[in-house]
């Protein structure tokens, strides 16, 4: 059987090393056990590489660590990948100031994902994106995808 695909957003890896909000980050450190056991095909986009870089230091290098720590396939945003942020913008369901987040939406449609996860609330894992995006996925027969929040692939186990 295969893997589930999984599209990591920035914001997730972000929350690794993010003391302000302590229960997200606890989340997150306990789904990052998970992926260390390569339960999931992890892929991760070269516009999540950039935003890392952003991050100052000591955090990008923390967050470099962690990478280190999983396997994951890393992807390039290409003409494809702009054409479906764009739609997602011209469709209403994001608008330009979330392109970035439009291009993860694309990226995770586009590498055949199951699952983006991610911690943007605002623009990503609602209601009014995750329907609109199921409406693009099936008009252009692409695979459905989910959005869901890290704790979603936890289990009472972990």
């Amino acid at each position: 059987m295969r893997k589930l695909r999984i599209y990591l957003d920035t914001s997730v890896i972000s929350h690794l090393q993010q003391e302000d909000v302590p229960e997200r980050m606890e989340q997150t450190r306990k789904l990052w056990k998970i992926l260390q056991t390569g339960k999931y095909e992890v892929i991760i986009s070269d516009l999540v590489l950039a935003e890392i870089n952003e991050c100052k230091e000591p955090k990008r290098s923390i967050l470099k660590e962690y990478l280190a720590q999983i396997n994951y396939e890393r992807v390039r945003i290409i003409e494809e990948t702009e054409e479906i942020a764009n739609e997602i913008i011209d469709k209403g369901i994001l608008n330009q100031k979330s392109f970035d987040d439009c291009l993860h939406i694309a990226s995770a449609i586009l590498e055949d994902c199951n699952i983006i996860v991610s911690w943007n609330f605002k623009h990503m894992v609602n209601v009014d994106t995750i329907n609109g995006i199921r409406k693009i996925t099936f008009d252009k027969r692409y695979n459905n995808i989910d959005i869901y929040a890290p704790y979603v692939l936890l289990s009472e186990k972990d």
